[in-house]
């Protein structure tokens, strides 16, 4: 009688699979695949078992080791307490954000309790706009902490939008259609320029390169690349975002890890203040925070 594979040795054989092409997170990758089509928690595949609906798995596999993202294949990212729908057509968030998103929060809280703003009606609560929001990644992980808070979510792209709209339903987010360096998203956010908050943005930053993982030129490239040096849209979207701003709001923006200097620069040229960097959990400088003059 043959051997038939257990679990924990068809997630060997594809793991050997995956790192044979270079995917670097092979064992995490084989077994989440395995855990999507069992439908289990990626700690509660059982190791010993016969390997059930092997060839669904391998089918997975096969696509993954054609560089398909990971999320592109399960349709979904974590993101925090979250998991956001993706697939072609929007970037899909990185657990680098999730920085940048727990900043937010932690400001919200440190500057607008929730217990002094929670049911006060949107002329009084805080108000937040996550520019370039893509999936609604931050826009949906303050709304999901900070209910009470007025959050817009700002993208542009007719792709992305469909997954704008599906991760953030249930929600309060008001999502605007709008080329966040034009005139034209100061006019769709009309009634809240000049006492915004709080803004917060994961904008296109990575400079121009055909050389990158493979899976980097999934995502939609407007989404990603952003000219030679990887500043064209931050450059472009500072002058609105001090527009935003009142008096005293803040805003974070992440960038790419070469450019912290280059954001930092710009934002005080803008006219920013308080500029600084922030670390992601790796101690990268990949955030630059400042604030509206008081």
């Amino acid at each position: 009688m043959s051997h038939k594979a257990t679990f924990d040795e068809a997630l060997r054989i594809a793991a050997g699979r995956l790192r044979a092409v270079g995917v670097d997170s092979a064992e995490w990758d084989a077994r989440m695949l395995l855990a999507h089509v069992l439908k289990v928690g990626h700690m509660d595949i059982p190791s010993t078992q016969e390997a059930t609906n092997a060839e669904q798995f391998y089918a997975l596999i096969d696509r993954r080791a054609q560089r398909e993202p990971l999320q592109h294949i399960i349709g979904t990212a974590p993101f925090g307490p979250l998991d956001l729908e993706v697939g072609p057509g929007v970037f899909i968030p990185r657990p680098e954000t999730e920085t940048l998103a727990d900043w937010a929060v932690n400001y919200l809280n440190q500057h607008f309790p929730r217990a002094k703003f929670a049911g006060a009606g949107e002329s009084l609560a805080p108000a937040v706009v996550d520019l370039c929001t893509g999936s609604g990644a931050l826009a949906a992980y303050i709304a999901h902490y900070r209910p009470d808070v007025q959050v817009f979510a700002v993208e542009l792209s007719d792709a992305s939008l469909p997954f704008t709209q599906r991760n953030l339903a249930g929600t309060s987010v008001q999502i605007i259609q709008s080329d966040v360096t034009s005139v034209e998203l100061l006019n769709k956010l009309e009634a809240v320029v000049g006492r915004v908050d709080l803004v917060v943005t994961n904008p296109p930053y990575v400079p121009e390169d055909p050389n990158l993982a493979p899976e980097v030129y999934h995502d939609p490239h407007d989404a990603v690349f952003s000219g030679v040096e990887g500043m064209d849209t931050i450059n472009a979207m500072l002058p609105n975002v001090l527009k935003l701003l009142a008096r005293g709001g803040a805003v974070g923006i992440e960038h790419d890890d070469s450019t912290s200097e280059l954001v930092q620069r710009a934002a005080n040229q803008a006219g920013l203040v308080n500029v600084s960097p922030l670390k992601d959990l790796g101690g990268t400088a990949r955030f630059v925070l400042a604030k509206a003059p008081s």
